[in-house]
């Protein structure tokens, strides 16, 4: 009897090892060569790229001691950092606290809740936007009170350290260099830690910053936005994660834009992404034209749009708040036909000239 092979199982033992391998998908591409990809990181355990920092942040604070055995961890968060913390705090037998607002997506709240985590709720009732500088404040004292570890996301050099990996990632799956990565920022963490790792291995990426209008971190006016896990509003100090020098250039994307975007991009691939990487798409989709031919593009897509289907999704609620543009989905939709338009005129183009260099050689052989 012929014995078979022993083959190695692909099968994990925590969830926190389903981190990183996400895919990247072609969006669109110009005729001149020119594509937009999106790295996927919805697809992480907890549906966001944030988990890769929670993860590096817990990992280095037990390294470092100040994360004991039954320890505690508190971090004001609008989310997707949260849900990454409650699952390493699971996994590695802490308790944590999230400091959070109403300004969050409810389906977050509700996951963090669903792995065990205690919420602190925290509201400024004067804005209705992110209370940002309140939750740090509530985060702080419960810290001090009760001795529990803080990581604070916004100064952390290891949540830059988290995404190491995803430049890696980007580095093995394309043959060609990232010319352009667009990313929202809020912490920092995402946009300038793999832009900074990319760099180390040799890469000329330019990166482009992009956060909500209202949000202060490039030196806007402050406003009320309400896109989630971006931007900074008033009052608040921009962290140090935020490496300046890495990101090259900078752009505000208001709520309006966005939105539209997210919604645009679900009804034309069939996949739903968060509201701030609708902001990022939007800003890439209009940059796409005025790069050189053949350039790689990527957006980082850091959140799933299905935390967002009672908001970024639904009309009614957009209309509630002055956010539903029709108008503002047929702009995007007219920015994709226009690069499938470039696509079959550039084809045409191809045809012609390989019918011409078809005749020239008919007319040599004669």
């Amino acid at each position: 009897m012929t014995r078979l092979p022993r083959i190695r199982e692909n099968v994990v033992r925590h969830a926190s090892e389903l981190i990183g391998a996400t895919p990247l998908l072609e969006l669109t591409r110009t005729g001149a060569g020119s594509r937009l990809l999106l790295k996927l990181e919805q697809f992480n355990p907890t549906g966001s790229a944030k988990v890769r920092m929670a993860r590096e942040m817990v990992l280095q604070a037990e390294r470092d001691g100040a994360l004991r055995p039954g320890g505690q961890i508190v971090e004001p968060t609008s989310g997707n950092t949260g849900t990454g913390l409650a699952l390493m705090a699971l996994e590695r037998g802490y308790t944590f606290t999230a400091v959070v607002d109403g300004h969050a997506a409810p389906d977050k709240l509700r996951a963090m809740k669903a792995m065990g985590a205690q919420l602190v709720l925290v509201d400024d009732a004067d804005t209705g936007g992110p209370s940002t500088v309140e939750r740090r404040r509530v985060a702080a004292e419960i810290a001090a009170a009760t001795g529990a570890y803080r990581p604070d996301q916004h100064n952390n050099p290891h949540n830059n350290a988290g995404y190491r990996e995803l430049a890696g990632e980007l580095r093995t799956d394309l043959t060609t260099d990232v010319d352009y990565l667009v990313g929202a920022v809020g912490t920092g963490g995402s946009l300038c830690g793999t832009v900074e790792e990319l760099r180390r291995l040799g890469s000329r990426v330019r990166a482009i910053g992009i956060e909500p209008a209202g949000s202060i971190i490039f030196g806007g006016p402050a406003g009320r936005y309400w896109q989630t896990g971006a931007g900074s509003p008033a009052g608040f100090a921009v962290g140090g994660n935020v490496k300046y020098d890495a990101i090259d250039e900078a752009c505000q994307v208001g709520d309006v834009d966005a939105f539209a975007t997210a919604r645009v991009v679900a009804r034309r691939i069939g996949i739903l992404i968060g509201g701030t990487a609708g902001a990022a798409v939007f800003a890439a989709l209009r940059r796409l034209v005025q790069l050189p031919a053949g350039s790689t593009a990527v957006v980082l897509v850091c959140d799933a749009g299905e935390k967002y289907l009672d908001t970024v999704y639904d009309t009614d609620w957009l209309l509630a708040r002055g956010l539903y543009s029709e108008a503002a989905q047929q702009r995007v939709h007219r920015m994709f036909d226009a690069y499938d338009a470039s696509l079959r005129l550039a084809a045409a183009d191809a045809r012609r000239a390989r019918l011409d260099d078809d005749r020239a050689l008919a007319k040599t052989g004669s």
